[in-house]
C-alpha cells in the first residue's frame, strides 16, 4: 500500500512538472508578445514616416507659387540688388535670398521670384524648347573619319582650314592677328558628300555635332521660327566646342521677294534671325557653322556675304579618280569573291554621285543575298549598276516632264 509520504511526494512531482510546463508556456507567450511588439513598433515607425511625408507634402502644396523671371542687369550698389524682367511683364529691382550666392547671378539667367516680395528664391534651369531638346544632337563623336570620304580632297582641305583649324589651333590665328572664319557653306548636287564631310570634321575635332534641317525652322505661328533659331544657337554655345550643321539651308534662306504671302514673311523673319546670329553680335565661342544646300542659286545675297559664311565650297559630281576612291571606300568591308575590276565600274558610272555608288554597292549585296551566295561577284555589281543608273535616268526624265 502507498503510504501518505509517497502520495505526497508523487503530488509534489506532478505539481513540479505542471509548473515547468506552465513556465515554458508563459515564456513562449512572452516571446510571441515581444515579436508582436516589434512588429507594432515597426508599423508605428512606418506610419510616423508616412505622416511626416504627408505633412511635408501639404506644406509644399501650401507654399505660394513663384514667378519666373529673367535677370537683365546686376546693380553694383553693394546691396546685391538685381534688375529682373518677370514673366508677367514689368521689370523690378529686387534682392536675392541669402541662400543664393551673388556670383552665380548673371544677366540672362532664369530665376524664380517670391510672389509677394519678388525676391529671388532660386535659380531655374535654362529653358529650351522641347523641339530643340529633341533635335539631332550627337554628343558622342560621329564615327565617320576623313578616310570615309573619297574624291573630295580639295573640299576637305578648305573645310579643315575653316572649321577644324580654329577649334584645334586657335593660337595660329592670334599669332597672325586675324579672326578665324565663322562658317562655311557647302553647295552641290544631292549625294555628293556634304553631310558626310561635316560629320568627318566633327569626328576629327572631337566636337558636339548638331544637325538641323532648314525646313524644321519653318513654323506656323509668328516669331516661333526666330525663337527656335535663337535657342538652337544658345544650345550650341552650351555644348561648345560645337559644329552646328544646317542642312537644306535654302528652305529658310531663299531670296526675299517684294510680293510675299504671310507664310513667306514668317520664313523671312526666321532668315533675319539667322542672319543676326551669324553676324555674331555676341561671341559664340567655339561654335562653327556649316551650311549645306542643293540650290545655291536661290539663296539670299545677305547670307553669302563674308562675315556670315566666309567660304563657299562647291561639291561637284565626282570624276573618274573620285569615283574610284569612293568605290574603294564602300567595297573595303564587302565580302567580294573574286578580284573586282573597279576601272570597269568607274567607267560605267559616269555622272553618278557618291550616294549613287553607295547604293550600287548595297544593291550588289542584295543580289548576292537573293541568290543565297556567300560572297558578291562582279556580275552582281554590274547588275546593281544597271538597276541604280536606270532608276536615276527614269527620275531625271520624270523631273523634266513635270518641270
Amino acid at each position: 500500500m502507498t503510504t501518505t509520504k509517497e502520495k505526497k511526494k508523487e503530488k509534489e512531482t506532478k505539481d513540479g512538472e505542471y509548473l515547468i510546463t506552465y513556465t515554458r508556456h508563459l515564456e513562449k507567450r512572452l516571446r510571441n508578445l515581444e515579436t508582436e511588439k516589434q512588429l507594432l513598433d515597426a508599423e508605428r515607425l512606418r506610419l510616423e514616416q508616412e505622416l511626416h511625408s504627408l505633412r511635408n507634402e501639404i506644406d509644399r502644396l501650401r507654399e505660394p507659387p513663384l514667378v519666373s523671371a529673367t535677370i537683365i542687369d546686376i546693380l553694383e550698389d553693394n546691396k546685391g540688388r538685381v534688375i529682373v524682367k518677370s514673366s508677367t511683364g514689368p521689370s523690378f529691382v529686387v534682392n536675392a535670398s541669402r541662400k543664393i550666392k551673388n556670383e552665380k547671378l548673371t544677366p540672362g539667367l532664369r530665376v524664380a521670384l517670391n510672389q509677394r516680395t519678388f525676391a529671388i528664391m532660386e535659380i531655374l534651369p535654362t529653358k529650351l524648347d522641347p523641339f530643340v531638346k529633341g533635335m539631332e544632337v550627337i554628343d558622342a563623336i560621329p564615327d565617320i573619319s576623313y578616310s570615309d570620304v573619297g574624291g573630295l580632297e580639295d573640299q576637305m582641305q578648305e573645310v579643315r582650314e575653316t572649321v577644324e583649324l580654329p577649334l584645334k589651333k586657335p593660337e595660329l590665328f592670334k599669332k597672325i592677328g586675324i579672326d578665324p572664319p565663322k562658317g562655311v557653306l557647302l553647295f552641290g548636287a544631292p549625294g555628293t558628300g556634304k553631310t558626310l564631310l561635316a560629320k568627318a570634321v566633327a569626328h576629327e575635332t572631337e566636337a558636339t555635332f548638331i544637325r538641323i534641317i532648314g525646313s524644321e525652322l519653318v513654323q506656323k505661328f509668328i516669331g516661333e521660327g526666330a525663337r527656335l533659331v535663337r535657342e538652337i544657337f544658345n544650345l550650341a554655345k552650351e555644348k561648345a566646342p560645337t559644329i552646328l550643321f544646317i542642312d537644306e539651308l535654302d528652305a529658310i534662306g531663299s531670296q526675299r521677294l517684294k510680293i510675299a504671302t504671310s507664310g513667306d514673311r514668317e520664313v523671312q523673319r526666321t532668315l533675319m534671325q539667322l542672319l543676326s546670329e551669324l553676324d555674331g553680335f555676341e561671341q559664340r565661342g567655339d561654335v562653327k557653322i556649316i551650311g549645306a544646300t542643293n540650290r545655291f542659286d536661290i539663296l539670299d545675297p545677305a547670307l553669302l556675304r563674308p562675315g556670315r559664311f566666309d567660304r563657299m565650297i562647291e561639291f561637284p559630281i565626282p570624276d573618274e579618280i573620285g569615283r574610284d576612291a569612293i568605290f574603294k571606300i564602300h567595297t573595303r568591308n564587302l565580302n567580294v569573291g573574286e578580284k573586282l575590276n573597279l576601272n570597269k565600274l568607274v567607267n560605267l558610272t559616269e555622272g553618278a554621285t557618291g550616294a549613287d555608288i553607295k547604293a550600287i554597292c548595297t544593291e550588289a549585296g542584295m543580289f548576292a543575298i537573293r541568290k543565297e551566295a556567300e560572297n558578291i561577284t562582279e556580275k552582281d555589281f554590274l547588275d546593281a549598276t544597271d538597276k541604280v543608273l536606270k532608276n536615276l535616268k527614269d527620275q531625271k526624265q520624270t523631273s523634266r516632264l513635270y518641270s
